[in-house]
């Protein structure tokens, strides 16, 4: 039963995923650390140490029986996290006992696991983000010729298409993929280093034996899965790696945040809008309203973990010498919920842009209010190779533009200039060709082919190599 007395963190009530949560939960932490336990006792043994295999054995019966209340009670008398599992462990696995954690140091079990949910939280972001690109491929591809208004400054300028400007999405997509996969490429365990990073305390085990030692941290990490392990450490991995990991979290942020605010924009302009379900209640007051609350939800969220990056830099920079403990209080909050609010962006935005709205008569009403303004460098060649003076013409267009600026900012009314145009003499040899001149279609360089030539180049790799991942939905919880 919830006791709605306390807080809770919204991230886990409201936004993340379960997939998620479970990446940074408890039960993943400490498994992993038995899973630790089991490969260190498992080598430390096949390297001739004093470990027997019923020893081995009983470790990985009792694998998944974490008995939390009994780890709780030991911490409170121990003030020691990693102790307190050891204990609880063992209580279970008694004849194994004596041999658990034999030579390690705390960090031989958080460093390792916590650099290995590191690397499998990357691959749920990787699964999300894929199916985003995935989504907007397909928004891009079927938008690919509907014009519409470009913008530079918030004015508008050349036309572009619909399917273009979410091109520009992709490609900032495209740049976080890159950043992850170059993230999870050099991803290292912290291996088998002991309290300083010397090993010596596995020297000592196996009375100076180099080479056992190296070959006991090559075949642990090999237990694990991995074959990278830094080549040299203090007690911890170099807190940089988190700094680069939380990195790669904000560019996704940032790319989504961009996304979120154009939405907002185009929501606005109502040209295009983020889906909006039968029920949902916009505003409390305004009962007519829309409003982007999906695109909204991104952007905070996405502010948060901008900012997040910092809070490791300065972790990584103030640890002393071989380590120091006050980074341990802030990663467990940082690195988590930097996570916990990318799975929710991901989420978000898959369901926003599996689903959007086009309004494609509305985005033509807009061309229509400022292509005339456009198309005059047109209208004017058009008329000087039918004779015309160009200087004289680019002064009556001049006047005509003025005149029709006035009539939409002053008087409100419409965009007037191509009425003005079709009444004065000097423009009489377009006349009867400037529908045709005005076709917005002509106005959008090469929009289309870009965007196909784009993702078959750039996207579509990327999308072939993860098929498999392909097929998510986003989940808005709330």
């Amino acid at each position: 039963m919830t006791d709605n007395s306390i807080y809770t963190n919204p991230l886990i009530t409201r936004y993340a995923s379960k997939e998620m949560q479970h990446a940074f939960s408890d039960d993943k932490r400490f498994k992993l650390w038995r899973k630790l336990w089991i490969a260190l006792a498992e080598s430390e043994m096949e390297l001739g140490l004093n470990v027997t295999q019923e020893q081995v054995d009983e470790l990985k019966q009792y694998a998944d029986e974490i008995d939390y209340d009994l780890a709780t009670k030991f911490e409170r008398e121990v003030r020691h996290d990693v102790m307190a599992h050891v204990k609880a462990y063992g209580a279970y696995a008694q004849k194994a006992m004596p041999i658990i954690h034999l030579g390690a140091t705390s960090c031989f079990v958080n460093c390792n696991a916590e650099a290995i949910m590191l690397d499998e939280a990357l691959d749920i972001v990787l699964k999300k983000l894929v199916n985003v690109m995935d989504k907007l491929k397909r928004f891009a591809l079927q938008y690919k010729d509907v014009p519409t208004l470009g913008f530079t400054h918030l004015q508008p300028a050349q036309l572009t298409t619909v399917g273009k400007r979410a091109t520009l999405w992709l490609q900032d997509l495209e740049m976080d993929y890159v950043n992850l996969m170059h993230a999870k490429e050099t991803i290292k365990l912290r291996g088998v280093k002991g309290t300083t990073g010397t090993q010596a305390s596995f020297m000592e085990l196996f009375n100076g034996d180099e080479e056992k030692v190296k070959e006991l941290q090559k075949r642990v990490v090999a237990k694990m899965g991995y074959d990278k392990v830094y080549g040299v450490t203090g007690q911890t991995y170099p807190r940089k790696l988190d700094y680069n990991i939380l990195c790669v979290l904000s560019q996704i942020a940032q790319s989504a945040y961009k996304f979120s605010n154009d939405i907002r924009i185009l929501q606005n302009m109502k040209e295009i809008e983020e889906p909006f379900e039968k029920n949902q209640i916009g505003s409390s007051a305004m009962a007519y309203k829309r409003n982007p609350m999906r695109s909204e939800r991104i952007g905070a969220l996405a502010r948060y973990v901008i900012s997040l990056p910092m809070n490791s830099a300065l972790t990584a920079s103030t640890q002393w010498f071989e380590r120091t403990l006050d980074d341990s209080a802030n990663r467990r909050i940082v690195n988590a919920q930097a996570f916990l609010s990318v799975d929710a962006i991901l989420n978000i935005y898959m369901n926003v842009a599996e689903n959007l709205v086009v309004y494609e008569k509305v985005i033509a009403k807009h061309i229509r209010a400022e292509l005339p303004f456009m198309a005059t460098e047109n209208i004017m060649m058009e008329c000087v190779k039918a004779g015309g003076n160009r200087q004289e013409l680019h002064e009556q267009i001049r006047v005509l533009s003025m005149e029709a600026g006035k009539n939409v900012k002053v008087e409100g009314g419409e965009n007037n200039l191509i009425d003005l145009i079709k009444k004065d003499e000097m423009f009489r040899p377009v006349w009867d060709h400037i529908d045709d001149i005005l076709d917005a279609k002509k106005f959008i360089g090469r929009a289309p082919s870009q965007t196909v030539e784009f993702i078959a180049e750039e996207i579509d790799p990327i999308l072939s190599k993860h098929a498999d991942l392909l097929g998510e939905k986003g989940d808005v919880r709330v």
